[in-house]
């Protein structure tokens, strides 16, 4: 009882307090009935809730084309005791590019697939057949069966600019139509790894495992890109995703279903990018264009009179970055297309027009024909000539002939310029080398003012290099 009454004495002591909160709490409310909210007061806010409001319906209409992929793969050369031949799962995303069922989507999701099924918005699944895929732009082309299916209208990549907002759609970790938001980081990302012909956008609205083939939408309900990839050192986002411009995807998908396969043109070379000391060398005023390292016997290069050191900075008028955007061009410009390229060569300006042939399935890469150990110790590394052993033993011609790179010194220049054992070097300071001879007189007529040119080849291609 004592214990009771104690409680009964505080709860008497704390309702005078309590009379007193109440009645400020009587008024509080008066003055939030009375005085509007802050939001509906402040038109900055107004804005912000339209266009918060605007986003939200234009991600209900475009989540209306986009699907989620199921794929199912055999494995092959698995041994164990399985009575079924094993099977591997994925899945990806996809958009709706035309109203009987074509689909666009990855290459990687879809490629290699066994078994292609697809889930609509309203949740209905459906077979799905491979029309076509191309490895070299991630992109691959699906189709159900069906009519009058929504459509994701296609937008113009070229026009989107950095910092305009973006918004990405699809099935990351199998949840279906999940939405993220972001803007356009960069464009024309290259050099990636990802696939052969790259100019990607990347942006940092979330895509994770199961984004790949998604789409990449701008505030007018378009598609603007396809997922493919992000960067991550975690397996997840990190802020970091990239997407194949649409008018990339578009050509592509366009020849997939009209043709089954993609028509590419080509020019038959090797190319780098410029460095600015090699723009210095080349007699340029800045790195830009792309370096021929060598031209392939009976190509459209060669026929066009194209040589190594050429450096060229325009095609149809175009300015040429840099090598992967010149290996866009080509390819874009398909086979029998007549370009116009506008290079340096020997520090003149020229115009050459070039018929580009059909790019060949199996490309094999352009070099060019270069007693008894020298060494460079200013340099830091040593040659020796090139005999027809140690050219069958490096994956060279027989024929070759040559000096051949036998050490490196570590961190030194040579070796941290790119140099390494076993490449073998075609000229230098632009004059040939085709015996131990002919290195010598360069090194002795070389100085390290004026530097020195190298161009080294490889059995994968050749590249200039500037000491």
């Amino acid at each position: 009882m004592q214990n009771n009454s104690l409680v009964h004495k505080k709860l008497g002591f704390q309702s005078y307090p309590l009379k007193l909160f109440a009645l400020l709490g009587g008024l509080l409310i008066l003055l939030v009935t009375a005085v509007p909210a802050w939001s509906e007061s402040n038109p900055f806010m107004d804005s912000l809730i339209e266009a918060s409001k605007a986003r939200a319906e234009l991600v209900q209409s475009v989540q209306k084309s986009v699907v989620h992929i199921k794929v199912e793969q055999k494995l092959v050369n698995v041994v164990g005791p399985f009575q079924n031949q094993p099977r591997q799962e994925g899945s990806g995303s996809g958009a709706i590019v035309r109203s009987d069922g074509y689909i666009l989507n990855n290459h990687h999701v879809v490629g290699e697939a066994d078994k292609i099924s697809v889930q609509l918005y309203d949740g209905q699944e459906l077979k799905a057949r491979l029309i076509g895929t191309d490895p070299a732009t991630d992109i691959s082309v699906i189709k159900i069966e069906g009519k009058d299916m929504p459509v994701l209208p296609m937008g113009n990549s070229n026009n989107i600019l950095v910092g305009e907002s973006v918004i990405v759609i699809g099935n990351p970790f199998g949840l279906s139509h999940t939405v993220t938001f972001g803007i356009v980081s960069a464009k024309g990302r290259t050099g990636m790894g990802i696939a052969e012909y790259e100019d990607f956008i990347q942006t940092d609205a979330a895509i994770n495992p199961g984004n790949s083939g998604g789409p990449l939408v701008d505030l007018e309900g378009k598609i603007v890109g396809v997922n493919t990839a992000i960067f991550s050192n975690s397996g997840g986002y990190q802020g970091i995703g990239f997407a194949v411009p649409i008018n990339m995807a578009r050509r592509v998908m366009n020849e997939l279903i009209e043709t089954g396969q993609v028509s590419r043109g080509w020019l038959g070379v090797g190319i780098q990018n410029m460095t600015s000391e090699l723009a210095k060398a080349f007699g340029l005023d800045k790195s830009r264009g792309s370096l021929v390292t060598g031209v392939m016997p009976g190509t459209p290069a060669e026929k066009a009179g194209l040589q190594k050191g050429d450096v060229i900075l325009r095609l149809n008028g175009e300015s040429i970055e840099n090598s992967s955007v010149l290996r866009n061009a080509v390819a874009d410009a398909r086979a029998d297309a007549t370009v116009e390229l506008e290079l340096v060569r020997n520090k003149v300006v020229m115009m050459l027009s070039v018929q580009l042939d059909e790019r060949p399935q199996q490309v094999g890469e352009a070099g060019t024909n270069s007693d008894n150990r020298n060494s460079t110790p200013e340099l830091g590394f040593a040659v020796q000539e090139l005999t027809p052993e140690t050219a069958q033993r490096l994956g060279y011609q027989k024929a070759e002939s040559g000096v051949v790179i036998t050490t490196v010194k570590p961190e030194s220049p040579a070796f941290n310029k790119g140099l390494r054992a076993g490449m073998m070097i075609v000229e230098m300071n632009r004059k040939s080398i085709s015996s131990m001879a002919d290195f010598q007189r360069e090194v002795q007529a070389s100085s390290k003012e004026e530097g020195l040119l190298l161009l080294v080849k490889t059995p994968q291609g050749s590249q200039y290099l500037f000491l």
